[in-house]
């Protein structure tokens, strides 16, 4: 048998946040008999992207068949972790998710990574969302100098005008209350507990 093809994006699950709100150690978190992290890692890998965990050197993690990569200790700032993929994506756009969203589309995976602008985000109602979002490596060299000065990150993203996928175009990949659900407190997980028996088998 050939050596499987190298995929044309990376999909970059990123866990570097401390986790304060849940009791820390996000990625190590149970749900549904199964880390937390092991979720958007099985969505990447149903879209055909390559798998990349992006954490800190002392981030908990569970055994992982992907690389893993390190960003930077400080400052903490959400975009270390978009930075240090890109970096380790080899010239390949970076399909950036949080290691805390279970429920991800690999549909949607795969169609943002299949898009040509540099920058695209979603937007379900409440503002352009980073995570997931697409990401070019065209973006690394604005996206250092938003982070020495540690801009904001929406603030950062709003300025580099991208593509933003409302809720009518997403409503396509599932229910919009789950695209973008993340799990931020025990209330969170408690819910995303309830949802997990309707994920599909391969997730």
């Amino acid at each position: 048998m050939g050596e499987r093809p190298a995929a044309t994006a990376v999909g970059a699950v990123l866990a570097g946040g401390r986790g304060r709100r849940l009791g820390g150690a996000k990625p190590t978190v149970e749900l549904g008999g199964r880390a937390l992290i092991e979720y958007p890692l099985a969505a990447v890998a149903a879209a055909g992207l390559e798998p990349l965990v992006i954490a800190k050197a002392e981030t908990a993690l569970p055994p992982l068949g992907c690389r893993v990569a390190h960003e930077p200790d400080s400052p903490r700032h959400p975009l270390h972790g978009i930075l240090t993929a890109l970096r380790e994506a080899g010239g390949r756009p970076v399909v950036a998710v949080g290691c805390d969203m279970p429920f991800l589309s690999p549909g949607l995976l795969a169609w943002l990574a299949s898009r040509p602008e540099p920058l695209v985000l979603l937007d379900p109602g409440a503002g352009p969302q980073p995570f997931p979002g697409r990401y070019d490596p065209a973006l690394a060299a604005d996206l250092e100098t938003q982070l020495e000065a540690e801009a904001p990150l929406r603030r950062t993203l709003a300025t580099l005008e991208p593509r933003t996928i409302g809720a009518a175009e997403l409503g396509r990949f599932g229910p919009l209350e789950r695209l973008c659900f993340n799990v931020n407190t025990p209330a969170d997980l408690a819910r995303a507990g309830s949802l997990v028996p309707d994920l599909p088998r391969q997730l």
